[in-house]
């Protein structure tokens, strides 16, 4: 992700101690000291919208009221906050609970495996997985695919300003185009089938396929149903793993807690992340079908896969959001106003075209100037908003699912003046 705003004005601190990897703090150079649901305030008293939550990790907003409760609770007991993966109350909790919300009303038998603290974690576990079960090493990603930037699945990330990090070999990815990628009249879902069945492809019998269903990072395209049976049927005609990455996605950005819900989608893997824990905890998990589930004990773990203060919040999350369909109403009602909203600011930009599906949409300015422009004009105007896509064109909203209507309105108009304005500002010469 690009800065958007150059210079400005940060603590000395920062610049004078956190590495030069940092990122969103130089497109938004304020000091941030308090937050509540889609709102965050800086040290001066300032309130801005949050259309970024923490890149999705904030679907519940932020510092949900019935979470923090539970978490306090749990701290004020002495409950346990780091236990490795031995058994404890919260764990188990958080699995009952997800058994009862999430997977026996979607006819899902997957076992849960805790990887680690990141999105970046769950992939490499299922890559690993996939390379386990298969015997093989080829694994099928995706053009403008993110799926974190650790060496695994950097391997299968698309971007090149962050696979040119690695400065190493990125190996054992074949890279296929994701739906529409082709444009218009190209079947790339053909093209793929035929490079797989040619024995002279030279593309090796895969171990698996992994997929975002709507691409974050990438530029929020969203693939279709049809495409993504198609991709699942491949998987299965040729022995592979049929993975979706739905660390972005899920957690019901896109409507339904999972986005590949109604479209006769039965992955083998699952990775998700962001959030899961409800409370911007570090969380991550692996869903595996139980005929999958072939890990010797200790063959994949990592320190920190025991959060129990995520476990916590992740049950009061699902408890509250997730226990009937009156949230998914309320999140596909938003989805819709969101994407109204978004067609009327399209229709004032030459070019421009809607991208995403849900909660989690944008418009593509064409320009990763314009785009930083109009980001910048918002961020001035109280609004925090990033770009995506492979030259941060998109301009991305990700606000909270649950935010209020009347702020949800708000936000939307400081983005429709910011776009008013640089599409009337002069051009250079």
């Amino acid at each position: 992700m690009k800065s958007i705003v150059a210079g400005g004005s940060a603590p000395d601190v920062f610049a004078r101690r956190e590495s030069e990897a940092r990122s969103y703090c130089r497109s938004f150079p304020v000091t941030f000291t308090s937050a509540r649901n889609a709102r965050m305030t800086d040290e001066n008293g300032r309130s801005y919208i949050d259309f970024l939550a923490g890149c999705s990790s904030l679907n519940y907003g932020h510092n949900d009221p019935d979470m923090k409760a539970a978490l306090i609770a749990h701290l004020e007991r002495d409950g346990i906050a780091h236990g490795l993966d031995m058994r404890t109350d919260a764990k188990a909790a958080f699995l009952e609970t997800f058994e009862r919300t999430i997977l026996e009303p979607r006819g899902m038998e997957h076992r849960v495996q805790f990887t680690g603290p990141t999105g970046a974690n769950a992939v490499e576990a299922a890559l690993k997985l996939a390379r386990k079960v298969t015997g093989r090493s080829n694994v099928i990603a995706f053009t403008n695919g993110f799926h974190g930037v650790t060496q695994g699945a950097l391997a299968a990330t698309g971007n090149r300003h962050h696979r040119g990090a690695a400065n190493g070999p990125l190996t054992s990815v074949t890279r296929m185009p994701y739906d529409g990628y082709m444009g218009e009249g190209t079947d790339g879902l053909a093209m793929i089938e035929r490079m797989l069945e040619d024995g002279s492809s030279g593309i090796d019998a895969p171990a698996a396929f992994i997929v975002e269903p709507v691409q974050g990072e990438g530029g929020l395209n969203a693939a279709s149903a049809e495409w993504l049976r198609g991709i699942q049927r491949l998987a299965r005609a040729h022995g592979a793993l049929f993975i979706v990455d739905d660390i972005q996605a899920g957690c019901g950005r896109t409507g339904s807690f999972f986005s590949f819900e109604g479209m006769s989608i039965e992955p083998d893997l699952v990775t998700m992340a962001k959030s899961l824990s409800g409370f911007g905890l570090p969380m991550a998990v692996l869903l595996v079908r139980p005929e999958h589930d072939i890990w010797a004990p200790a063959e994949h773990n990592g320190t920190f896969r025991g959060n129990n203060h995520a476990f916590v919040t992740a049950r009061v999350a699902l408890e509250k959001f997730w226990s009937d369909q009156a949230f998914q109403v309320l999140v596909e009602s938003r989805g819709t106003y969101l994407a109204e909203r978004l067609a009327t600011i399209a229709e004032t930009i030459p070019g421009a075209v809607l991208k995403g599906r849900g909660m989690m949409r944008g418009i593509d300015m064409g320009s990763g100037e314009i785009a930083a422009d109009i980001c910048a004009t918002c961020f001035e105007n109280g609004l925090i908003i990033e770009t995506s896509g492979a030259d941060d064109e998109v301009v991305k909203v990700l606000a909270p699912l649950t935010i209020e209507a009347e702020t949800f309105a708000r936000g939307l108009d400081i983005l429709q003046a910011a776009v008013g304005a640089r599409m009337q500002a002069p051009r250079a010469a």
